[in-house]
């Protein structure tokens, strides 16, 4: 499984930016997705997760209310709507399949990931 994302770029606070995950095969409709998030100096965190079927979500507080994580299975498609972009939002943002169907905001949970693209949100 080969994961691409992209969609990234450089907004102000305030904007909204869509970040798009085209996954390579149709396995990844059997499995759980998510979107994690590293700035610079610090550790990889948990932005979203979303089950195979789309029916279960969860969302890192910090972006709860203003991320919306959604899947098209068909076109094997993940998407992460960021809507009310803060300063502290900057980071390489990374989607990656779960080893399983469910959503999971723990990275050891992931078997495949893509390599990421960059959002940079001025103040």
């Amino acid at each position: 499984v080969q994961l691409q994302a992209s969609g990234g770029g450089l907004v102000q606070a305030g904007a909204s930016l869509r970040l798009s995950c085209a996954a390579s095969k149709r396995t990844t409709s059997n499995n759980g997705m998510g979107w994690f998030r590293q700035a610079p100096g610090k550790e990889r965190d948990f932005v979203a997760g979303i089950s195979w079927r789309g029916g279960n979500t969860r969302y890192a507080d910090s972006v709860s209310g203003r991320f919306t994580i959604s899947r098209d299975n068909a076109g094997n498609m993940v998407y992460l709507q960021m809507n009310n972009l803060k300063p502290e939002d900057t980071a390489v943002y990374y989607c990656a399949a779960a080893r399983s169907s469910f959503s999971s905001s723990n990275p050891s949970d992931y078997a495949y990931w893509g390599q990421g693209t960059q959002v940079t949100v001025s103040s």
